[in-house]
């Protein structure tokens, strides 16, 4: 597996293509072994996420993007279910509000991002503001930024500028103890048509569906042009992106625990050691329980 995710780690800025990459990909995992190897992580996780709240060194930002459909809340759900709620966040990001767009980009996310000791989860993220704002310019209108007033004007400095703030501000986290992974869930077309389909078919699922899904998907070659720059230019050792299959929802589970997991066993945490002066207290208050 060690291997397996290597394939999917983009650590440095370069010009990437998602042709290249196979959405449907399992490395001959087989989905009946998924649960249990899926649990056996989750309780890796549980044990090294009680290391990272102990020790209150580091922070774990998790960012997922991908198109609607590729299975973002579902993998939430099911890689970080048995975490300790007290020791992980997780926001979804709407559409910015008219207070946030009187901030920078970056603002609001700012001001989600986990403390110390503990997980946080962005389920999409800043890379809206080069992903979805990239296809539809016309949102960048709403920040009201400089001389930036109409969509012709958004030239190739302003969004090289825009992933520049972005690797600056991961940089930024990075230094101060904020461990950073981006998770793109690389679902293919045909793939996203099943779902929808499925979501329009089955009543139980008809409130996950909305018509604009459909319109967003008449601009899915404009999308993966986004993604691929997005990628690209913001990908490095210190906040690197994992581009993993995405059209079989058991192994895109699998993969992004292992990631995870291999994440906070490279910060060698170890649980916090008392000095002998409180390990003496730690006695004296054994004795005095044990006398009453």
């Amino acid at each position: 597996m060690d291997e397996i995710v290597k394939n999917f780690k983009i650590g440095s800025q370069k010009k990437i293509s998602l042709k290249d990459f196979d959405t449907k990909e399992t490395y001959d995992y087989k989905k009946e072994d998924a649960v249990d190897i899926l649990n056996e992580y989750k309780a890796e996780m549980d044990e090294l996420q009680e290391k990272l709240y102990a020790t209150n060194r580091y922070s774990l930002l998790i960012i997922f993007q991908a198109m609607d459909a590729a299975g973002k809340d579902s993998a939430i759900e099911h890689v970080m279910s048995g975490i300790n709620p007290q020791g992980c966040q997780v926001f979804s990001f709407k559409q910015p509000s008219s207070q946030e767009y009187d901030h920078d980009f970056l603002w609001r996310h700012y001001h989600a991002l986990p403390e110390k000791g503990r997980i946080g989860i962005h389920n999409r993220s800043h890379y809206e503001n080069v992903l979805i704002c990239k296809v539809h310019p016309e949102l960048i209108l709403k920040e009201g930024v400089g001389n930036y007033t109409s969509v012709e004007s958004l030239d190739n400095e302003f969004w090289e500028n825009r992933y520049q703030s972005i690797v600056d501000f991961e940089k930024h986290l990075h230094l101060n103890g904020t461990v950073i992974i981006k998770f793109y869930l690389n679902l293919s077309k045909n793939e996203q048509k099943e779902r929808f389909l499925e979501r329009i078919e089955d009543p139980l699922k008809n409130w996950k569906f909305s018509s604009f899904d459909v319109e967003e998907r008449g601009h899915w070659d404009e999308y993966m042009k986004a993604y691929e720059e997005a990628i690209s230019n913001t990908a490095t050792e210190n906040a690197p992106w994992y581009v993993v299959p995405a059209d079989k929802k058991w192994f895109t589970r699998i993969a992004i625990s292992k990631i995870i997991v291999d994440t906070l066993k490279a910060l060698d945490l170890q649980m916090p050691e008392l000095s002998e002066d409180e390990k003496g207290k730690l006695d004296e208050s054994r004795k005095q329980l044990q006398s009453e």
